[in-house]
């Protein structure tokens, strides 16, 4: 434990892609590839490049590696290996998830179930499938949130209906960091009968998460937000849960076709194996890092901290600024060589309201100035003392240009 421990201390003080050049607090974005992920890729792009379906040699030695890696991530969400299914990533996960549970309830209640609930903040893949859905037919019921982006356990339960095929729910906002209280949804829809999933995109790897204690059937995460490589993802599937394939093949047992993304896969593996053998140190470092943040952007006039919830994510951040424009500020602090997010998306050279901050009724004239700043692996004191002493400047500048 102390030679770990030691290991972890020795990683911390090696220089960091945040060292430099730049300053990156944009890790809900997406994270940095890790070193040893990145060497354990490089051989099944080079020497072991069989196609893990084929039965000869080569490509039974990329198949073993392959299950080795669902190994390792089932490991990190407390899944059996053969309930996970690996995708391209977080968003093909989602919609995995809810359109294939979701036609296939339908389908064997001969259309009776066709009612989604979900919520109002959850990510745009979600609210594309549900787009998608609707116009089959299906009826989509959208769960609103409080001024800490949390849902309301008395609403989703009155929406809970005898037609409701799937819920989903996102176990921690991608904006402001929001812990949905998933365990006690997740009893709500098994008393109910109805699948539960959850987005945990942004949760894996910086909470504890156990998918048999909490009761879920359906989990999805993305590979890039835990310091594997774009383009790799992960749908946890219940033993026993059947979901309609979007994408047809014999691959991943008949749930997910199309010919296994091997290199990236074993980088998942790699990554996740990492977290689950530094999570209490990550997290304890996240946490302190964050209450450093917190501290010197509250002590500055006119911010705010948007969400205040009790339950939050360690390396999430979210304020709004009075009198800035939030795409200004993201693009000033650039300049400066920090990497931060304004979290909503920015039109005509303005920042407009996300559709979570409007969901938290937050007043337009303060949520124009919304800024996030996430951490990760890579960030440092270094990385918030840098931010901090430049912050005050940059907002005075664009404050007095105004």
């Amino acid at each position: 434990m102390i030679a770990k421990q030691a290991e972890i201390e020795k990683r911390d003080k090696t220089p960091s892609p945040s060292e430099g050049d730049c300053v990156y607090l944009d890790h809900n974005a997406t994270t940095p590839v890790r070193p040893e992920v990145v060497d354990a890729m490089i051989p099944f792009l080079r020497e072991t490049y069989g196609n893990p379906n084929s039965v000869h040699s080569v490509g039974q030695k990329a198949r073993k590696a392959v299950e080795e890696a669902r190994e390792e991530v089932a490991r990190l969400i407390g899944a059996d290996a053969g309930e996970i299914v690996f995708t391209s990533c977080g968003s093909e996960s989602d919609v995995l998830a809810l359109t294939g549970a979701a036609q296939n309830v339908f389908n064997r209640s001969s259309g009776k179930k066709n009612r989604i609930i979900t919520t109002v903040i959850e990510h745009e893949a979600m609210h594309g499938a549900c787009r998608c859905l609707a116009a089959r037919g299906f009826k989509i019921e959208k769960i609103g949130v409080d001024e800490n982006a949390l849902v309301s356990l008395d609403a989703f339960k009155n929406a809970l209906a005898d037609d409701t095929a799937v819920a989903s729910v996102m176990f921690a906002n991608n904006e402001v960091g929001t812990i949905q209280p998933i365990a006690e949804i997740a009893r709500m829809c098994a008393k109910a009968g109805v699948l539960f999933h959850s987005d945990a995109v942004q949760a894996v790897g910086k909470v504890p998460i156990d998918v048999h204690a909490l009761g879920l059937d359906l989990l999805s995460l993305s590979g890039h937000k835990i310091n594997a490589p774009k383009g790799i993802g992960a749908l946890y599937v219940k033993k026993g849960a059947v979901l309609t394939p979007v994408i047809t093949g014999h691959q991943e047992k008949n749930r997910r076709g199309g010919t296994e993304n091997v290199a990236s896969i074993i980088g998942l593996g790699v990554a996740a194996r990492l977290i689950r053998e530094e999570f209490d140190a990550h997290l304890k470092k996240l946490s302190c890092l964050r209450d450093k943040l917190e501290a010197g952007v509250g002590a500055l006039p006119g911010a705010h901290r948007t969400s205040r919830a009790e339950n939050r994510l360690p390396g999430t951040s979210h304020f709004c600024f009075e009198g800035v424009d939030g795409h200004h500020l993201v693009v000033a602090l650039d300049l400066e060589g920090v990497c931060v997010s304004s979290g909503p998306a920015c039109s005509g050279g303005m920042t407009e309201l996300s559709h979570v901050l409007k969901a938290m009724n937050v007043a337009p004239e303060l949520g124009r100035g919304a800024l996030r700043v996430t951490l990760g692996w890579s960030s440092s004191d270094a990385d918030i003392e840098r931010f901090l002493a430049l912050l005050p400047r940059t907002l005075d500048k664009l404050r007095t240009s105004q």
